[in-house]
């Protein structure tokens, strides 16, 4: 969470561009990249991204299940970033050797998290669940947890999130517009990639 101030989340359908985008993320300055598991050729483009691209960081998104995270380890992701938390996904993640950044919309599921010892989590949906008002409120009783928030956050508010000290980073899919990858545009991802790893945050 601290190596940059956003985790790009990645919905890909054509394995052949994977490594292409990989790279020019990477060439912006973004490591860590979220391919999530909403098409079928999610596996594989996290696999070819583990071999082809050593300097990423690749990890499985909307993670939602043990069966999940058993097969994003064996593609070789590298961490694991769900919608929600449950004890087996936590398990599952745990025992596969992965980090797991839940998702929590609620103070119910903080504490759930972190009983499991997970203080890590992803605010999910951010926007919709409340925005940086509602981390604001939840640095008082939750003071020792830190959030990526998730959902609806652009470059245009990302900077309202990442000033609140309780704010590690923030996921986002801006990073990858569906009209450059499919024009192959690589060059304005990685301007893209470069734009946000300039964004500020008082966390680090």
């Amino acid at each position: 969470m601290q190596d940059a101030p956003v985790i790009p989340v990645i919905v890909l359908t054509d394995v052949a561009q994977a490594v292409l985008l990989a790279r020019a993320l990477v060439a912006g300055g973004i490591r860590m990249l979220e391919v999530t598991l909403r098409t079928p050729q999610a596996l594989a483009c996290i696999e070819a991204i583990a071999r082809d691209v050593p300097e990423a960081v690749v990890g499985a998104g909307t993670v939602r299940s043990a069966a999940d995270a058993q097969a994003s380890a064996m593609a070789g992701a590298r961490f694991a970033v769900s919608p929600g938390y449950t004890h087996a996904v936590g398990q599952a993640c745990h025992d596969a050797g992965i980090p797991l950044l839940p998702g929590v919309a609620t103070g119910s599921e903080i504490m759930a998290a972190q009983e499991d010892g997970l203080t890590e989590l992803k605010f999910f949906p951010a926007m919709q669940a409340g925005g940086p008002a509602m981390l604001k409120a939840w640095g008082g009783p939750f003071g020792d947890v830190h959030f990526c928030p998730t959902g609806g956050v652009t470059i245009e508010n990302a900077g309202a999130f990442l000033a609140l000290p309780n704010v590690v980073c923030v996921g986002g899919s801006w990073l990858t517009p569906a009209d450059a990858l499919a024009h192959g545009n690589w060059s304005r991802i990685t301007a893209l990639a470069y734009q946000a790893r300039q964004l500020k945050r008082s966390f680090c």
